[in-house]
């Protein structure tokens, strides 16, 4: 089980990427990106292949967002996605939950799971 310090570091970690990239403060991409992360996306119909050092160089050379007074938007109030990791027993699970916020809960209207790892029984 992920302890309490591990989830809000990651939480940090995601905070971190917003304020970035919101501010496109290229000072702080180290901090954000891996020397080695690739960015994999569609941009007008294209796959787009970036390595982290040429997103930089973008970032830098374009105005921010927060210098074109421009909203911050990034989590929806209604929806999420998360992805986790659960052992059940002998199996390690990964599942995608989607989530919707119906009646003030955030509930799970949908997953999708596979085994990722099957452990040995272990011995009494």
């Amino acid at each position: 089980m992920v302890d309490a310090t591990t989830h809000m570091s990651l939480i940090a970690a995601v905070e971190n990427y917003f304020q970035m990239m919101f501010d496109s403060d290229v000072d702080r991409f180290d901090q954000v990106f891996a020397p080695s992360a690739q960015l994999h996306g569609l941009r007008d119909g294209n796959l787009r292949i970036l390595p982290a050092a040429e997103y930089r160089r973008i970032l830098a050379s374009n105005p921010s967002p927060k210098s074109n007074n421009a909203p911050r938007q990034h989590a929806s109030p209604s929806q999420a996605l998360v992805k986790v990791r659960v052992r059940i027993n002998m199996l390690l699970y990964v599942d995608y939950l989607s989530f919707h916020f119906i009646d003030a809960a955030w509930l799970i209207t949908a997953k999708s799971f596979h085994i990722e790892r099957r452990f040995e029984q272990q011995a009494a």
